[in-house]
């Protein structure tokens, strides 16, 4: 096997990073050409396209994303070794995990404690909308996502969901709130109500469940954010419908009641990959027998 040529993995790294041929041969005083046959070069050692081009685009290839990894940890390597003679440590892999803004941030740790005290692994961590995330999954800028509504799977996009975790619902409220045996139908027509947006599984369900009671509810807030749900929760606002998971420190604590389970509404959480012929090993160890 010949040796690898480090020259090739730094002008990869540079375009990888620039997303531009033109700026990083000019950045690096260099033809265009000359920079072009060095990555053709690396390519044909490694046996894989590093690139493809769309338009005037450069978008990393699979194998060029975990190329980019590996040259990030090695030119990362470098850097520490001429800062310190002494410095130790291990080698990191990271994971990128993309996260809907508005998922429970509990939830998110459960997910993430079998590795958050792992040395090995360096977590990488974004938020966004479902569109942004899917998409940035799409490009393998990240790993996986973390959402709460699987997206459709088809031959363009094909997308596997793994089912993590099904969460009931409850009506949770302040001691204050929940003084008194009431029932849970007079709980709903005596105190105001924090409910999610009327677009999510959790809305849908609570107002199906209602109307088949004969129950109309007044609305202290919708929110598209449990985090901010679990704060009007907690200012005594109302009493929110939310999984119990998203407020579990204060359901510990005293400062928030669980008044009851919601009966049929529950939430369901989901990570979602695409297909990968290289997929992350710390990944696969997440999610091994999860897929559905």
């Amino acid at each position: 096997m010949s040796e690898f040529n480090y020259h090739h993995l730094r002008y990869f790294w540079a375009v990888a990073h620039d997303g531009n041929l033109t700026r990083t041969a000019e950045r690096l005083n260099l033809s265009q050409s000359a920079v072009s046959v060095q990555i053709k070069q690396l390519e044909a050692q490694l046996g894989h396209d590093l690139f493809e081009r769309r338009g005037r685009q450069l978008i990393l290839t699979e194998a060029g994303r975990i190329a980019l990894d590996h040259a990030d940890a090695i030119f990362a390597a470098g850097r520490e070794l001429i800062g310190t003679l002494q410095e130790t440590g291990r080698t990191r892999q990271a994971l990128r995990i993309g996260a809907l803004a508005t998922l429970s941030r509990n939830f998110q740790m459960e997910f993430l404690r079998p590795i958050l005290k792992r040395p090995d692994v360096e977590i990488i961590l974004r938020s966004g909308t479902s569109a942004e995330l899917l998409q940035a999954l799409e490009t393998l800028n990240l790993d996986v996502v973390l959402i709460n509504q699987p997206p459709a799977r088809d031959a363009v996009t094909p997308f596997v969901s793994h089912r993590l975790s099904e969460q009931p619902v409850s009506l949770v409220g302040t001691p204050e709130r929940l003084r008194g045996a009431l029932e849970l139908a007079e709980l709903l027509t005596t105190h105001p109500v924090i409910l999610p947006t009327a677009d999510t599984g959790i809305r849908i369900g609570f107002d199906a469940w209602t109307d088949r009671l004969g129950i109309r509810p007044q609305i202290a807030a919708e929110v598209d954010d449990m985090a901010m749900m679990r704060l009007l929760a907690r200012e005594g606002v109302g009493l929110a419908v939310l999984p119990p998971i998203v407020v579990q420190d204060e359901l510990n604590t005293g400062r928030l009641l669980e008044a009851a389970r919601l009966p049929g509404i529950g939430e369901t959480f989901f990570a979602v990959t695409i297909t990968r012929r290289f997929p992350n090993p710390i990944l696969a160890q997440l999610l091994e027998g999860r897929a559905i």
